[in-house]
């Protein structure tokens, strides 16, 4: 048993895809902010598209191994389509309306601190901040999806 789970070229080329999208972030962030930030390990969002990079590298894997015509490549597309869709679509439009949101309670927020002051009660903190960064930008899934491609395409020449 483990000796397949170990074997499955698909499996395995997904996985490196993901894991190695995600370490890429860091040093992405911190050229663009010039702060180092660990935490984009773990975040969603950002470049390249972890997400992309997984399911584009899995429907390659699997149309190398298996054959471009097998109906588990046909199956791996179209999960990546509905995917990058969201990783652009719905989860990018949370995300903006996490950033709208959060900038009503902090205006919120201030316009109460006005007005306590002039009584000169004491501001009491509370609220969460939403997570902004939840989806993609077009061109993160674009570098995603060829990322992608080309780890499937490295690990295959590695492994066969």
């Amino acid at each position: 048993m483990l000796d397949e789970l170990f074997s499955n070229f698909p499996l395995w080329a997904s996985i490196t895809a993901i894991v190695s999208a995600q370490l890429l972030k860091v040093p992405w962030n911190y050229f663009i902010s010039q702060k180092w930030d660990l935490g984009w390990l773990f975040h969603s969002g950002g470049m390249p598209s972890s997400h992309t990079s997984a399911v584009i590298s899995l429907a390659t894997a699997i149309g190398l191994t298996e054959g471009w015509h097998s109906n588990s490549f046909a199956i791996a597309v179209i999960f990546a389509i509905i995917v990058m869709y969201d990783a652009t679509g719905v989860r990018r439009h949370a995300g903006i309306q996490a950033q709208v949101i959060n900038q009503l309670v902090e205006d919120f927020s201030t316009l109460l601190h006005e007005i306590r002051q002039l009584n000169e009660k004491p501001l009491r903190k509370s609220g969460i901040k939403l997570k902004e960064i939840l989806g993609h930008k077009p061109i993160e899934v674009f570098v995603g999806f060829w990322f992608g491609i080309m780890i499937a395409l490295v690990m295959y020449w590695l492994w066969f």
